[in-house]
């Protein structure tokens, strides 16, 4: 297909030819953490599923960070891709490798000192505490490889070679069960096995895909001076920045969540993990139509085709409406076999009624999470990023202050009563940005 479809195919043909393989690739990367709890919920113990999911809420913050990295990467990419400056648009992939892998290898530093001291912090059980903390230790050994396999994912799908992530991923994602499986349940390796599968899966992944992106640009004429080039750092920065904020500080704001969970004790956890890993499995189909929209408006604004975005717009809130229907029919008929998958035959009552209660109530709610992505996708391609960071802050502080003021006096349930409001906030304030049309005066540079 033509390098320049997400310009040149109507809407409807352009984001689905480019949503599908994010969709499918970032169910395979979900799979690595649904995996990971499978294996060590049903062949080690409910507790050491506790360990793994009291680490998620901190892991999560750098997951967050990489992302970030790789939405600041991709808009300027894409824009300098729709305005066929191919030169421009190689050195801004190679300056973003640069930079996020000197800034994952300072943050694993930071994790690998002080990660067990935040475990602590977040009111993590004790009789957790040494796993969740040998997990985090191992995680952040291979911080640098997340950082990377996230940036190269999202350089190739801003060039439109969504493909490739996808293929890389299913290769990455069934070597990770297969060492998952044999480290557990074959070596007895417990929690750190799952750590050490996920390590080495990631690592082989980045090697392949970085080959792959050598080879791909070797097909663009132009010859770059320098990798580095000051000018697209900064540009890359202007979106890249307030985007990790945005994700960074909302995963703060869970960890604040994270540590009121924590403190009803180790079965609640245990089922609020299984839980949360079902909710970023459904959460996955929003977040690429998103990252899509992303893509598709930095790429039609640099070729100065405003009129093809907000057609675009309507098209991908359709595919929302269709995923959050699916969404909706699964989690409320199968809500409890798939909370059983994560505990297994031996998992407790409280861990069962915790997982269950959560998914039953969320599965009407996930248009809402649809919307806000698709809007804030938009936005963000377009470099429209102050309301799109007031409305994620404004997301994040009213599930903060729900979750700590009221769960604590009126139950675990009031952390995710909490979630389909902040969710409702962010649409409504990020939709009204996009009515005012501003986002329409972005082009390329």
């Amino acid at each position: 297909m033509d390098k320049e479809y997400l310009i040149n195919e109507k809407p409807v043909k352009a984001l689905a030819v480019f949503t599908l393989p994010m969709i499918i690739g970032n169910l395979f990367q979900q799979f690595y953490t649904m995996v990971d709890s499978v294996v060590v919920g049903r062949f080690v113990s409910e507790e050491a599923l506790a360990a793994v999911g009291a680490s998620y809420s901190f892991t999560n913050v750098f997951i967050c960070i990489a992302i970030g990295g790789g939405v600041g990467a991709s808009v300027i990419t894409s824009r300098y891709l729709g305005a066929r400056n191919y030169k421009k648009m190689m050195q801004s992939a190679y300056t973003a490798l640069i930079s996020f892998l000197i800034l994952s290898i300072l943050l694993a530093a930071f994790g690998l000192f002080y990660g067990r001291t935040f475990m602590v912090y977040l009111n993590t059980p004790d009789n957790i505490l040494d796993m969740a903390s040998e997990y985090l230790r191992i995680y952040f050994w291979g911080l640098p490889f997340l950082f990377m396999y996230n940036v190269l994912s999202a350089i190739f799908n801003a060039i439109g070679r969504s493909r490739i992530p996808l293929y890389l991923l299913i290769f990455s994602s069934l070597l990770n069960v297969f060492l998952d499986i044999y480290m557990v349940c074959s070596l007895g390796m417990g929690v750190s096995g799952v750590a050490w599968a996920t390590f080495l899966a990631q690592g082989v992944s980045v090697v392949l895909s970085f080959l792959l992106l050598i080879k791909e640009f070797r097909k663009y004429s132009s010859h770059l001076e320098a990798a580095f080039d000051t000018a697209s750092f900064f540009d890359m920065s202007k979106v890249a920045l307030p985007s990790i904020l945005q994700q960074s500080t909302v995963s703060i704001g869970m960890l604040l969540v994270q540590s009121v969970v924590n403190s009803f004790g180790t079965e609640m956890l245990a089922g609020f993990s299984a839980a949360m890993r079902i909710e970023s499995i459904c959460i996955v189909p929003m977040a690429a139509i998103g990252n899509a929209m992303s893509s598709y408006t930095a790429q039609n604004l640099g070729a100065a085709r405003q009129e093809r975005v907000r057609k675009g717009y309507h098209t991908a809130n359709g595919f929302v409406l269709f995923f959050a229907v699916v969404i909706a029919i699964v989690l409320e008929c199968f809500y409890s076999p798939i909370v059983r998958l994560f505990l297994g035959e031996n998992g407790t009552q409280l861990a069962l009624q915790t997982g269950n209660g959560y998914l039953k109530f969320m599965g009407f709610f996930f248009i809402l999470i649809g919307l806000k992505m698709n809007t804030d996708g938009l936005l963000r391609g377009a470099a429209d990023m102050k309301m799109f960071t007031i409305a994620n802050l404004a997301n994040l502080a009213l599930r903060v202050f729900i979750a700590v003021t009221m769960a604590p006096r009126f139950g675990i349930a009031m952390v995710w009563y909490a979630v389909p409001i902040g969710w409702l906030i962010n649409l409504l304030i990020s939709f009204m940005e996009y009515r005012t049309g501003k986002w329409k005066c972005r082009s390329a540079t």
